[in-house]
């Protein structure tokens, strides 16, 4: 369960995460909160349905709900984020930005509601199966610092990369600003975590040191005959102490901890249990606690490399587009979901195939170290073989992460009877490690060196698709009917943006930039049937009366006299201009000398083209 626990809270994190708070939910706020409440209550009933007493009556019944709800749960927080916009109505925790860890914690939060509605549920059955009982409170407490440790860790990096920004020091502003300080950053918060962080998850998963006695001797004893250093071994109380697994964490000597389960230090004899603790040290003396934390990292990095171009090709695919017109959907957060999409197959394929894989080889690795350490496989095979037995017969069953215990077993067998089957498998681990770094190294470097800066094109497709949008929800803004008015114009699309400015004046029409602007449209307009220069003059001049000191607004109302066949007034305007706003007197200047010059409309095409 704690792998698969690992890849839904990586889920969690990357749904919330990607894209940016919306300026505008989809849904308005009452219709989102009845959708928010049905759909919460409808999860909650489903998973009391599930966990009614004749329907869970084992642990594989148990698991199997957990991992199904958990599912479900995930989905139900995606339509949080990606239908209902819960961004929004979190944003105002974050301090208008300053902290978004704050806003990340309270999406973490959520999640967690969803599944404490299915912890509060699976109480009872719990207590049924695992013999233990406790308060609503009590398990949904327990259920939370269990999966803490997963997600603790990234809550924390941004807490801390929050406080480098805001912190009033130029050092921390140019370490959070630089394209590698939070690389940095990154990578040494993760060295302190593998240094520190164990001693912080046997608090929160409640270890406690195995008490002195003849087991503790024993085991303490042969971990100093295999030279294995450590800070403590430790009951782990997961479910109860009834799983029957064992594990090791900590990278330092120092916070080094050995952990076993009671149920299976009691399950297994001395010499099995020396085999178990063989298998762990396995881990530790092939470095595989270090490896793992290099494939985490490698996995963002391998995202990049995939996410980054599909980004790019859906932002020049002419497709996206149309999709988003037709559908009305907003811009930026259709390119959020879609840009999440290949994301989460990235990480189904990456963690089931890529780390799945140097995990199962990993635990045949520590498996073969028993020949190291004891010279012959049998204990941990009749260890294996008990703990397939009384896990409820899965020795067949088959493992994402582990292989299944028949295969462990079968490789064990495989290898007492041929030892040079170990040194091959470490070949295999090692060669395939280094042929997964030499194509992580050489796919980064043909993708750094792709030119994968957006065209003009596909900019101008994206803001154009963003206030069509815009307008589309606010029409009672002319703001977006402005900006639009104004990129048609940068576009040469006369028609369209005359259309735009009429609408964005219609809702606002004392407006000086939409007067301005719609002005300098009809005089520089190339369709003889929008423009018009007498219509301009009035418009300018009903700007200038409105902003009498705006420069860009004295230059529109200068262009627009000449158009008039005014040049005089054209001439006294930019110099009231220059007046008005010295540090472009250059550019109002050639504007008055091209007045002279030319005439209004048989010059105005180089006039145009000049601007």
């Amino acid at each position: 369960m704690i792998y698969n626990n690992l890849l839904y809270l990586i889920t969690v994190i990357i749904i919330f995460t990607t894209g940016s708070v919306p300026d505008v939910p989809q849904i308005p706020f009452v219709e989102a909160l009845i959708i928010f409440l049905i759909k919460g209550g409808l999860y909650n009933y489903l998973v009391r349905y599930a966990h009614a007493t004749e329907r869970v009556r084992n642990e594989k019944q148990y698991f199997s709900v957990e991992q199904k709800y958990s599912l479900l749960a995930i989905l139900i927080f995606a339509i949080d984020v990606y239908l209902l916009d819960i961004k929004y109505y979190f944003s105002f925790l974050s301090f208008n930005g300053q902290m978004p860890a704050l806003l990340n914690l309270a999406g973490i939060a959520l999640f967690f509601f969803y599944l404490s509605l299915l912890w509060v549920s699976a109480r009872k059955n719990y207590g049924d199966i695992f013999g233990r009982h406790y308060s609503a409170k009590e398990f949904v407490i327990n259920n939370i610092k269990f999966n803490l440790p997963i997600v603790l860790p990234w809550l924390i990096i941004n807490f801390i990369a929050d406080l480098i920004k805001i912190l009033p020091f130029q050092i921390s502003r140019m370490f959070a600003s630089s394209e590698w300080g939070e690389s940095i950053l990154v990578l040494l918060f993760f060295l302190l975590l593998a240094i520190i962080f164990p001693a912080l998850i046997k608090v929160l998963w409640n270890c406690q040191t195995i008490p002195e006695s003849p087991a503790r001797t024993h085991m303490e004893e042969f971990c100093r005959k295999q030279d294995f250093k450590y800070t403590d071994i430790m009951l782990w109380p997961l479910y109860e102490g009834k799983m029957l697994t064992a594990g090791v964490m900590g990278l330092s000597k120092r916070y080094r901890y050995l952990l076993i389960t009671p149920a299976l230090l009691e399950a297994l004899t001395p010499y099995e249990i020396e085999a178990v603790l063989a298998h762990e040290i396995g881990h530790v003396k092939k470095y595989h606690l270090q490896i793992y934390l290099m494939l985490f990292l490698a996995f963002g990095l391998v995202a990049s490399l995939i996410v980054n171009p599909f980004l790019y090709l859906l932002l020049n695919s002419n497709f996206f587009y149309q999709i988003i017109s037709m559908a009305k959907l907003d811009p930026e957060a259709a390119l959020t979901f879609w840009g999440a999409i290949p994301m989460f197959i990235i990480m189904i394929l990456y963690f089931r195939y890529v780390f799945g894989f140097f995990m199962r080889n990993f635990e045949r690795q520590a498996d073969a170290h028993v020949f190291k350490a004891l010279g012959d496989s049998r204990p941990l095979i009749s260890s294996l073989e008990k703990i397939g037995w009384l896990s409820g017969n899965i020795r067949d069953k088959p493992s994402w992460h582990h292989f299944g215990i028949g295969q462990r077993v079968d490789f064990l067998e495989n290898c007492r009877r041929d030892r040079s089957r170990v040194k091959r498998h470490d070949l295999k681990v090692y060669g395939s490690l280094i042929l997964f770094i030499i194509l992580l190294t050489v796919s980064a470097g043909m993708f750094w060196n792709m030119p994968m800066e957006l065209g003009d094109e596909a900019n101008i497709k994206f803001v154009e698709a963003v206030l069509k949008q815009k307008v589309h929800r606010e029409p009672e803004k002319a703001i977006w009917q402005r900006l639009l008015g104004d990129l048609k114009q940068e576009l040469g699309l006369d028609t369209e943006s005359f259309g735009a400015y009429e609408k964005a004046l219609d809702l606002e029409p004392d407006n000086p930039e939409i007067l301005n602007n719609l002005a300098w449209l009809l005089i520089t307009a190339r369709d003889p049937a929008v423009a018009d220069p007498e219509r301009a003059l009035a418009l300018a001049q009903k700007a200038s009366s409105i902003r009498p000191t705006a420069g860009y607004i004295l230059d529109t109302l200068a262009a627009a006299y000449w158009a008039n066949d005014k040049l005089e007034e054209a001439l006294q305007t930019e110099d009231k201009a220059i007046v008005n706003d010295p540090t472009n007197h250059f550019f109002y200047r050639r504007q008055m000398k091209f007045f002279m010059d030319n005439r209004w409309p048989a010059d105005l095409e180089a006039w145009v083209d000049k601007h």
